[in-house]
């Protein structure tokens, strides 16, 4: 059955990779399916045919068959159960695994998302310089036990996995900011996910999506 995915038709973060359409592209990737996209509006978004696939009005949603899915840590713990190569055989491992998944989405993106909003759109606020530092510093709280639990390794644990797929793509949020190069482990550990040749052809088609240029990959 085809896998079709749903993206923004035109991304607002300038094809910078970090629409969450792009972390699905990625897990597909790594995991050697194809799959069809349908670019939606921000009009289309709200909706009711998108809306009967996503009840929030967001992307990305995924479709296979009699199935729909939306939330990008449930879209991808499914392809990930599903084709091998995001998850390990061994039980424990897959466990730990998981536990990233939900620890890159619970634990580390909140804050991550807070700092985006305190700069963005509560920057022109008169209580912003105030408050900015210290959401930079529940930033700086995540990041520093993050890089504690990673020390030199590669990986969160073990091989590459669905939870360093989730962490890398949270973290690319802070790629912006000089936060992320505070802590040197971190920052290689992103540049290790980018690095990935699933990952550069999740980036070249979502970038393609933003320049109407076909991916060169």
């Amino acid at each position: 059955m085809t896998i079709t995915i749903t993206a923004f038709e035109r991304s607002p973060d300038g094809g910078k990779g970090l629409a969450r359409d792009t972390r699905v592209r990625w897990a597909l990737e790594e995991v050697g399916q194809p799959y069809e996209v349908r670019l939606v509006s921000f009009r289309a978004m709200k909706e009711p045919a998108h809306l009967a696939l996503h009840p929030f009005g967001q992307i990305p949603t995924y479709e296979e068959g009699d199935l729909a899915l939306f939330e990008t840590g449930s879209i991808v713990f499914h392809i990930a159960e599903r084709h091998a190569g995001l998850l390990p055989d061994d039980a424990d491992a897959r466990a730990r695994a998981i536990t990233w998944m939900f620890a890159a989405l619970n634990t580390v993106e909140p804050a991550i998302l807070e700092l985006a909003a305190a700069r963005i759109l509560e920057g022109d606020k008169p209580w912003s310089k105030e408050r900015l530092p210290l959401v930079e510093d529940r930033v700086r709280d995540r990041l520093k036990q993050l890089s504690a639990r990673v020390g030199s390794a590669d990986w969160l644990d073990g091989p590459f996995s669905a939870g360093d797929l989730m962490m890398v793509s949270v973290l690319l949020r802070l790629k912006s900011s000089c936060i992320l190069n505070e802590y040197p482990n971190l920052a290689a550990y992103v540049a290790r996910g980018e690095a990935r040749p699933a990952y550069k052809r999740a980036f070249d088609a979502q970038l393609a999506v933003y320049t109407g240029k076909p991916p060169t990959g």
